[in-house]
């Protein structure tokens, strides 16, 4: 298959994944480097993969920002961020009450995960206890999965969040090993590809992605997927940098729409059982094009992000109606 860039047929890099096995280096770049007019060809060979384990089904996902702008990071895409000038809402880890009501919007949403995020290195104990209590309430009251993102993670912690009933734990990658210096100086990557190990551990659903258009090369894009294949992530949401004003990023250009397509499509090759999400930055980068994003994600966040708006969630509804797709009510 070595000339697969002049010879167009994605669909033998459709067949190559669902035999198992994994692209070359000079396949995902064939993907990535393809013309604007192979991606509808492209799509529809993704399409064949994520219909083989997914169906027509979408699975979504509502984030709560539970505590915001007080982060000693120095992330350099984040509003939230130590060096940010972005004027978000700060504050400290909301109640149980508010976290609660969360949930149940969750629901109303037909959201089947509720994403509690906070910001921060990582949960102080008395933080940790605030979330432990408010996972097992909505764990004895609601249908709905939970995943955590709340930094890097103790032992100890791990396990509470685990007993607690957390389903899912997100320690995002963000960029490649190489990359990582120029994004962020206050933790390493090294210590992302720990905690999405720790987790695993301690029986959590490992759930880890990426951001696009940090300044990573079209190899180290390859190099990302591969790297989330390795760490046998479950769910690998695909950020596209909504660059923010007073960020360090805020200048960085917006993530072609065909490009970020022919990401996806990477991503459903090379991880091909994977929940494959189009998450923050979808609405400003794919812009007209979100619907074509679902032949090869199948899940995605409705409403609001940490600190930037959202779809509307009528207009994300029906998007997966009009697709003929159907939202995958209480999944992981």
């Amino acid at each position: 298959m070595n000339n697969i860039s002049t010879c167009k047929d994605w669909s033998l890099l459709a067949q190559k994944a669902l035999n198992g096995e994994c692209l070359t280096e000079e396949e995902g770049l064939a993907v990535l480097e393809a013309g604007n007019d192979e991606v509808l060809p492209l799509l529809q060979a993704a399409f064949q993969v994520r219909k083989h384990y997914y169906g027509k089904k979408v699975k979504l996902n509502m984030i709560i920002n539970a505590k915001s702008g007080l982060c000693p990071e120095d992330c350099g895409y984040c509003s939230q961020s130590i060096v940010s000038t972005a004027p978000v809402s700060k504050y400290t880890l909301l109640d149980k009450d508010t976290l609660l009501a969360g949930a149940r919007e969750a629901m109303a949403r037909k959201a089947g995960t509720y994403c509690i995020v906070a910001a921060g290195k990582g949960p102080t104990d008395k933080e940790l206890a605030q979330v432990v209590d408010a996972v097992k309430e909505i764990r004895e009251t609601m249908p709905l999965k939970i995943c955590a993102c709340l930094g890097i993670l103790k032992d100890e912690q791990a396990q509470r969040l685990a007993e607690a009933g957390v389903h899912r734990y997100n320690h995002n990658l963000n960029t490649s090993k190489a990359n990582y210096p120029s994004i962020t100086t206050t933790h390493t990557y090294d210590q992302r590809v720990e905690t999405v190990e720790k987790v695993k551990t301690y029986g959590m659903s490992p759930c880890s992605g990426v951001i696009i258009g940090m300044g990573e090369t079209h190899q180290e894009i390859v190099e990302m997927a591969y790297a989330l294949r390795e760490l046998d992530s479950d769910s690998i949401p695909i950020n596209f940098l909504n660059a923010i004003p007073g960020t360090p990023l805020e200048h960085a250009g917006r993530t072609p729409a065909m490009k970020a397509l022919k990401v996806l499509a990477l991503f459903r090759f090379i991880c091909p059982s994977k929940e494959i999400r189009v998450a923050g930055g979808r609405e400003v980068n794919l812009r007209t094009l979100q619907p074509m994003s679902l032949y090869a994600a199948n899940s995605l966040f409705v409403g609001d992000y940490l600190t930037t708006a959202g779809q509307s969630i009528g207009v994300d509804h029906q998007m997966i109606e009009d697709l003929g797709f159907e939202i995958e009510l209480n999944a992981l």
